[in-house]
């Protein structure tokens, strides 16, 4: 204790020389690393009070000589820690002299590289030492117990560095206790500094597991719910459509065969599943002594497409000879279906079935005509042909009310001279704006609806729509007291006379308004003199050309063949057992494409589909192809029973022109087919074929008549190839291969014209 005071007493400038001596001795290097106090955070200021046993002085007088050795600068700073040599050391007032203050680094010792070996042994020595100084036995024992009492409060890794201080070290026996006591408490090392640091890192590595763990899930959520829309889109829609593509085909059957005349068939969507119903004329045989005809029950009869299920039927005193759909009547929530027989004319809703108005009339010959608003109540109205038997030669044209059915004053008869089936009557909107009634027996001539309206009406009915006129058309009049316009006259009888349209045949029943727009301003194909085609031009009504062949007996089928955008016509003529089917291109009367078929035995028309190829695919009727290798008659005895020939069985052929020379067989059967149509599914790009046909018995009652629904997607899928052979090539192309037909097919999708 007396070394310690008279420490004290040195004079100033001896001091400053001791701690010059240390500083040489110890290899203190100019900057001096801050010590970290045990126990306490990184970055902590501590202030040491005077140990009770050595006093204040020696702790102020060492740490003025150290800290003059080190050159330390001589003015305290701002920062909490920063100590003042200087006036510490020449500070008369032993309160100044205790306060100790040292700033401690937050990354542990000696981290930033100031302090060199020299400073790593002063701290493992013991502090406040001086070198040189005598060693007191009392003094000795106490600076054991001050060093005690620091040393349990280092961390582990200064004690052990001090350990490889080649034995400048004493540690104390009470090291390893601690150490399990500290880490008792949870800490990472037996400081707690130390521990709250391995503490820090663990937490951090959790928060940025955590962190990685959410980005990680940001991102697979969306590549996981994009992975299941592509299976929903890849799997479940095609299972969908493939339910779809089977309901579509089903069979039933529906009254008694009425020979080969053909029933009454429409097409119209009036359940809202976007697939067009069907509407069928259908006599049922009865023993009920109340019938109306006899044993005989007339009905017309609503079927779902996609079923077959009866939607509901409508009992007529008389057989339905055309049912005609479409009509937008005011007041009705769904379109209007007519019902047509031979006096009577009937609107019933397209949805239940019940009677909206009806007309009695005297042996309608044709369909109803759509024809403009004549009465300015937004509803269109109809024209109908009569032709009464007594009189022959006097055909009527009666109008009709579209919104109540009224006769739109009387009839209007006209005295035509000709022989042969009754044309049309079509409605046709020249250039100009002016509609004409085209209509004749074995000829056509036209009317201007003005005048049939004027004569019906009054002339004070004219409405604003009929009072345009056509300079061109007015001019071809025979004289100005005719009423008539001669479309076609000769020597010849006009057996069909159709509007060049895509898709007339398949849509001719239908009253919309949109679908009738382009056949009443269109050119027409004329078959005339049983084989002979020719095109006339609306705008002058010319013969753009003619093709004659052996005798046509259906209507030609307009479509696509080729890519010049002008319709092409499919024909069929039968002569001598052989059917010939061809295609005429609508440009120049050209043959495109012929092939030959035993004769089927039936007059069926042919329908023409537009594709997804911007071509149209051909339907039609036929049986074996003739090639050089078959016999133009296919039948053969059953063994043991002589001329006993095989059923003609009829085919269904599908012909695209992207394969001229291949043709797809979609069914065969051995019943007669009466009629057909083609409805479209325009959610899955399909169509569906319906055919009406007859069906023998065994025995001698009547045939039953099947209605049977086909969609044609499916029917390709199960399609067989037929090759044509060297009848059916248009050119020197090369054959194609059944993989490439296959796919292409099965590829194609239909569309609406």
């Amino acid at each position: 204790m007396n070394n310690v005071v008279s420490l004290t007493k040195i004079p100033h400038f001896r001091l400053l020389a001791l701690a010059a001596s240390i500083k040489e001795k110890l290899k203190i290097p100019e900057c001096i690393a801050e010590t970290q106090i045990p126990g306490r955070s990184p970055g902590a200021v501590h202030h040491r009070s005077p140990h009770p046993r050595f006093g204040v002085s020696w702790r102020g007088q060492m740490a003025a000589a150290l800290s003059r050795a080190l050159k330390l600068p001589g003015k305290k700073g701002s920062e909490l820690g920063e100590y003042d040599p200087l006036t510490q050391a020449d500070s008369e007032d032993e309160s100044e002299e205790d306060d100790l203050v040292l700033n401690y680094p937050r990354n542990g010792l000696g981290r930033d590289g100031c302090l060199g070996a020299g400073s790593s042994k002063l701290r493992a020595g013991r502090p406040g030492r001086l070198v040189g100084a005598a060693d007191d036995p009392q003094e000795d024992e106490e600076e054991e117990e001050e060093e005690d009492e620091w040393t349990e409060r280092l961390p582990r890794k200064s004690r052990q560095d001090r350990a490889d201080g080649k034995g400048m070290q004493y540690w104390s026996h009470r090291d390893s206790g601690r150490e399990r006591m500290g880490e008792d408490r949870g800490d990472a090392g037996p400081s707690g500094a130390a521990g709250l640091g391995v503490h820090g890192d663990d937490a951090e590595d959790k928060r940025m597991r955590v962190k990685n763990a959410v980005r990680s899930a940001f991102f697979l959520v969306p590549v996981v719910c994009a992975t299941l829309l592509v299976l929903l889109c890849a799997f479940l829609i095609p299972c969908k459509k493939g339910k779809l593509e089977k309901k579509l085909q089903w069979e039933i059957a529906l009254g008694a065969a009425g020979g080969v005349t053909p029933p009454a068939l429409a097409l119209w969507d009036v359940d809202g599943d976007s697939v067009e119903d069907v509407f069928l004329g259908v006599t049922t045989m009865t023993n009920d002594t109340h019938a109306t005809q006899g044993n005989k029950i007339y009905s017309a009869v609503a079927l779902s497409a996609v079923s077959g299920r009866v939607l509901w039927s409508k009992v007529m005193r008389e057989s339905v000879m055309y049912i005609q759909c479409g009509l937008q009547c005011s007041g009705q929530p769904s379109p209007v279906c007519l019902l047509i027989g031979k006096s009577v004319l009937m609107a019933v809703s397209g949805t239940t079935g019940k009677k909206v108005w009806s007309v009695l009339l005297k042996n309608i010959e044709s369909q109803a005509v759509l024809l403009p608003d004549l009465q300015a109540d937004s509803v269109p109205d109809l024209l109908v042909a009569t032709l009464p038997a007594d009189e022959a030669l006097d055909l009527s044209l009666t109008l009709i009310s579209g919104q109540t059915g009224a006769k739109l004053g009387h009839p209007v008869p006209f005295n035509l001279t000709g022989q042969g089936k009754l044309i049309g009557p079509l409605l046709h909107e020249t250039q100009q704006g002016a509609f004409y009634i085209l209509f004749g027996l074995g000829n056509v001539q036209a009317i201007s609806l003005r005048d049939v309206y004027s004569r019906a009406a009054g002339p004070m009915s004219i409405t604003q729509s009929l009072r345009k006129k056509d300079p061109g058309w007015e001019a071809l009049r025979k004289s100005n007291s005719s009423s008539f316009i001669h479309i076609y006259r000769g020597s010849e009888r006009v057996e069909f006379l159709l509007p060049l349209v895509a898709g007339f045949g398949n849509t001719r029943s239908s009253l919309d308004s949109v679908s009738n727009l382009n056949s009443t301003r269109s050119d027409w194909a004329l078959v005339y003199g049983a084989g002979k085609v020719s095109v006339l031009r609306q705008r002058d009504l010319r013969k753009e050309w003619t093709f004659s062949s052996a005798p046509i007996h259906s209507p030609p089928a307009p479509g696509h063949f080729n890519d010049d955008g002008i319709l092409d016509l499919f024909i069929q003529n039968s002569t001598n057992g052989v059917m010939k089917a061809q295609i005429v291109d609508g440009a120049n009367g050209r043959v495109l494409w012929a092939a030959e078929f035993v004769c089927p035995r039936l007059v069926l028309e042919t329908s023409a589909i537009a594709t997804s190829t911007g071509q149209s695919a051909f339907l039609f009727w036929a049986s074996e192809p003739i090639t050089a290798q078959r016999n133009l008659t296919k039948t053969t005895a059953a063994p043991g029973v002589l001329g006993a020939p095989e059923p003609l069985i009829r085919k269904l052929f599908l012909m695209h022109p992207a394969y001229p020379t291949v043709l797809l067989e979609l069914t065969s059967t051995t019943d007669t087919a009466v009629t057909s149509a083609v409805g479209y599914q325009a959610h899955q790009k399909d169509a569906t074929y319906i055919t009406v046909s007859s069906r023998p018995t065994p025995d001698s009652e009547p045939g039953a008549r099947i209605v049977k629904s086909t969609s044609l997607k499916a029917a390709i899928a199960k399609g067989q190839i037929v090759r044509l052979g060297d009848s059916g090539k248009t050119g020197g192309a090369a054959k194609p291969g059944t993989f490439e037909v296959n796919t292409f097919f099965r590829r194609l999708s239909f569309k609406r014209q």
